[in-house]
């Protein structure tokens, strides 16, 4: 048997391994962290609005659904479209200039006017109202929604 060389230095594998491991992450963990900063700074504002309008529609449809179409029970729900209605321009300023966005937007506001200045009082009402609030909504999601 021979014995070992004395000589012979112990192999750096380990080490390097240790140093790629370690460095596969800390990138992992960077990259992380740039990916949250990126969406912090996202604005939220829009997404969170067409997620208002469209609680506010699921609701209303639940209503229709239960043959609870009521004023008290679907007047709150009409006037909050009306009034989000107003906040969509400020919500999507990079398109405020586009004539087909401005003609949309103004249509969804005009006809949640006509609606909330006679209500539906009936189911069939609520029906074709929300029918008339989807096609405003059609008008500006067909062109815009990405």
């Amino acid at each position: 048997m021979s014995s070992p060389d004395p000589n012979r230095r112990p192999s750096a594998a380990g080490r390097y391994l240790f140093l790629l491991l370690l460095g596969l992450v800390l990138g992992a963990i960077a990259t992380v962290m740039l990916l949250r900063t990126l969406e912090a700074r996202k604005d939220h504002f829009p997404d969170a609005l067409m997620q208002v309008q469209a609680w506010h529609m699921d609701q209303l449809k639940t209503d229709l659904q239960q043959n609870r179409c009521n004023a008290t029970d679907i007047l709150p729900h009409l006037q909050a479209l009306r009034m989000t209605a107003t906040d969509i321009d400020a919500a999507f300023s990079d398109l405020r200039e586009d004539k087909r966005f401005s003609d949309a937007s103004s249509a969804m506001r005009a006809t949640m006017d006509k609606i909330i200045s006679s209500p539906p009082l009936t189911c069939e009402g609520l029906g074709a109202a929300m029918k008339d609030i989807g096609q405003s909504c059609k008008g500006c999601h067909q062109d815009f929604k990405h």
